[in-house]
């Protein structure tokens, strides 16, 4: 049974920031004229604080309405009843547009929804004094109505659509500082978005033309129904580029420790929280339709989230930077949703456990990096540093700032009583049940290793920001003395994200298992199974052992070998980064490669071919098409122009012994036509030249298309 709603409410949530942006925009730049620039106009941030409110004001009236409706259809046992709202707009693109909200897409678009208004309420105090404001909020508004796009499609095509806007709008949050090193993260961010997508934008046209179909719900049947399972795996795998490179996924993760630094800290937290989540979202399309249950697909994504979850969590260690430590740790915990993913086909029919670990962890990660990320900018705002050794200290005397921070950093470490217990107590035990042996006690090590990595490197934040004091005594004064160090507004939207968190994993039995079994059926999971006794001794072992391996990480390693010992006179250590620059994988493999190795081997190979075809050329007219020449071949110009010279020549001859006696003249004018005969006919062969060879580049670039579409 399905229940349906007004479609114009999809409308409304999609496309309400793409209008309401140029508003937003328009108010304030009238507003930054006045302030020489700086900030906004309130008319410009009063419009965008409405606008992020209708979207969540609209979102909380839908969960209400999903609630309510679930409630009736338990009471009349309508156990397979799910309410749906649709929309359709056709010929956007030869497909239309397709959108669809259920659990999971509402789940996520309430988030969205919550996450932008707080960073949106983050944004007045943040921007105050900084330049181009106007165009932040353009792109902030209209990156909201794509990622809008991108939860709410129902078919790939609109999936990409929107994918590629909001690569494009969200680049511009990247690049907002204009300094050397936004550009060049906003360089790298384009240059994965723009690759990710194009081999994204192949898999889709190979997806098509094998099943006839990119309606999302349909993928499942239609792949069942096909023979060649390695077509539709070509296929997956250019689309699992594409939404694997927007997650942050090994090896395409290169943008997300130097974007999330560099960003806004507004930017930051959606960025990690919700942008991510779109790739999620695109990997979760794949698993969980196209290769539903599907035990070589999911080795594949556990691989790939093994890598990302242990390499993500090594890098935050090392790290000094705060937004850097918090982006890399955004990397490990996208890993640990891989590794989930990967669960979900290796486990079958039997994966409750893994589906509903990996809906709560994304869930929880957004939540949590909301929290983290604008702790943060708070931070930034006051100091203008992220370095730890120089913002050590910083947080001593502010309890309200350090309670927030230590609830994102509780709650990301696993610790129990807080969100991140339970997803990933899920997910641990979504291992445990696959059992295996030999392969899978590495993973299982891994996942506990990777756990205690990030308790490791969240207390080496907490305690160098709000337990240590800073080697600078002045410096620790004035941080001291810092007050007020966020205005009412600020400070309402990190208390309440907190709350949120803190609440979320308390009572997860109301609200972490409610939310898992309302998005389950995306996942193509229809019975919850038994309930899950998440404080019994054999769950909260695993996550003792993770607490266990992060404090023996933070002591040896931390304390010991990631800290350079005070000099003489010294009061404290000094936080150093050990890890080798040249480990750079953008540095050491991607920019040479794609910079210079690439085009380099192209321009080899276009000289190989340009002087293959002059040979060609040469080889043709020496051969079948060799000169001969013409029985009664003029030496220069033509018939015509030879005739006129010659009367021409005639002329001038008679005017010399006549009237042109003491001035005679001596031009030859069969010459001087043949000449301009010869121009003209050049000029012209220039022109046809030109025009042919773009011509020829058109119809060969239409021919290739045409030869890609009938045969794949």
């Amino acid at each position: 049974m399905e229940y349906s709603i007004h479609w114009s409410v999809v409308a409304v949530l999609v496309f309400l920031p793409f209008l309401m942006g140029f508003f937003v925009y328009g108010a304030g730049r009238a507003g930054e004229k006045k302030r020489e620039g700086r900030g906004i106009s309130r008319a410009g941030r009063t419009l965008a604080i409405c606008t992020v409110a209708v979207e969540l004001a609209l979102m909380l009236l839908l969960a209400g309405m999903f609630y309510w409706n679930s409630r009736i259809m338990l009471l009349h046992l309508y156990e397979d009843a799910e309410m749906t709202l649709e929309c359709t707009i056709p010929a956007v693109c030869g497909f239309g547009l397709h959108f669809r909200i259920d659990g999971l897409r509402l789940i996520y678009a309430l988030i969205a929804a919550f996450m932008w208004a707080m960073t949106t309420f983050l944004s007045g105090e943040y921007f105050s004094r900084h330049e181009h404001v106007s165009r932040f909020y353009l792109f902030l508004l209209w990156t909201l109505g794509a990622t809008m796009g991108v939860f709410l499609s129902a078919d790939l095509m609109t999936t990409f659509l929107f994918f590629e806007i909001m690569s494009f709008t969200s680049y511009v949050w990247v690049a907002q500082e204009e300094n050397v090193p936004a550009l060049r993260a906003a360089e790298t961010y384009l240059a994965v978005a723009v690759i990710g997508g194009l081999v994204m934008l192949m898999g889709i046209f190979l997806l098509y033309h094998e099943l006839g179909t990119l309606e999302i719900a349909n993928l499942a049947a239609a792949a069942a129904n096909h023979g060649d399972k390695g077509i539709l795996y070509a296929a997956g795998a250019c689309m699992l580029v594409g939404f694997g490179a927007k997650a942050g996924a090994f090896p395409l993760h290169i943008w997300l420790p130097k974007a999330h630094p560099v960003a806004p800290a507004p930017a930051s937290a959606l960025l990690s929280g919700i942008l991510t989540k779109t790739g999620i979202y695109g990997v979760l399309i794949l698993s969980c339709n196209l290769f539903l249950r599907d035990g070589d697909w999911g080795i594949l994504i556990l691989a790939l989230g093994v890598v990302t979850m242990v390499g993500g969590a090594l890098l935050a260690v090392f790290s000094l930077d705060l937004k850097r430590t918090l982006a890399c740790s955004s990397m490990s915990q996208i890993g640990f949703i891989l590794v989930g993913i990967g669960m979900q086909g290796l486990l079958g029919e039997e994966n409750a456990l893994a589906v509903h670990g990996t809906l709560l962890h994304m869930v929880n990660h957004s939540l949590i990096k909301l929290v983290l990320f604008m702790a943060a900018g708070v931070i930034y705002m006051n100091t203008h540093e992220l370095d730890l050794n120089v913002i050590r200290g910083y947080g001593r005397k502010k309890p309200l700032l350090k309670g927030i921070f230590l609830t994102g950093a509780l709650a990301i470490g696993g610790i129990p009583l807080f969100a991140g217990y339970v997803s990933k107590t899920l997910l641990h035990e979504s291992i445990v049940e696959y059992g295996g042996g030999g392969l899978f006690t590495a993973v299982e090590w891994l996942f506990l290793i990777s756990g205690g990595l990030t308790v490791a490197y969240m207390t080496k934040l907490f305690v160098a920001v709000f337990v240590e004091k800073n080697r600078d005594v002045e410096r620790q004064a004035a941080y001291d003395e810092k007050k007020p160090y966020m205005n009412r507004v600020t400070g309402f939207a990190l208390t309440l994200s907190a709350v949120v968190l803190l609440l979320w994993g308390l009572v997860p039995r109301y609200t972490m298992d409610s939310a898992a079994r309302l998005g389950q059926s995306f996942m193509g999971l229809y019975e919850t199974g038994e309930a899950v006794a998440y404080y019994s001794w054999g769950n909260l072992t695993g996550a003792l052992i993770s607490v266990g391996i992060g404090a023996a990480v933070y002591l040896i390693l931390v304390r010991k070998m990631l800290m350079k010992a005070p000099a003489a006179g010294g009061e404290s250590a000094e936080y150093v980064n050990p890890w080798p620059a040249w480990l750079d994988m953008e540095e050491m493999l991607y920019r040479p490669l794609l910079l210079s190795l690439f085009p380099l081997l192209c321009g080899i190979l276009c000289r190989i071919l340009d002087s293959a075809l002059d040979l060609l050329v040469v080889l043709l007219r020496k051969t079948l098409y060799r000169d001969s020449p013409l029985p009664h071949e003029l030496v220069e110009g033509n018939t015509v122009t030879t005739a006129v010279g010659h009367v021409l020549n005639g002329l001038q001859w008679l005017g010399n012994r006549t009237w042109k006696r003491r001035h005679p003249s001596s031009r030859e004018y069969v010459h001087l036509l043949a000449m301009g005969h010869a121009r003209i006919k050049e000029d012209g062969f220039i022109i046809r030249r030109s025009m042919s060879f773009g011509l020829l580049l058109f119809c060969l670039g239409l021919g290739l298309t045409l030869v890609y579409i009938l045969l794949f």
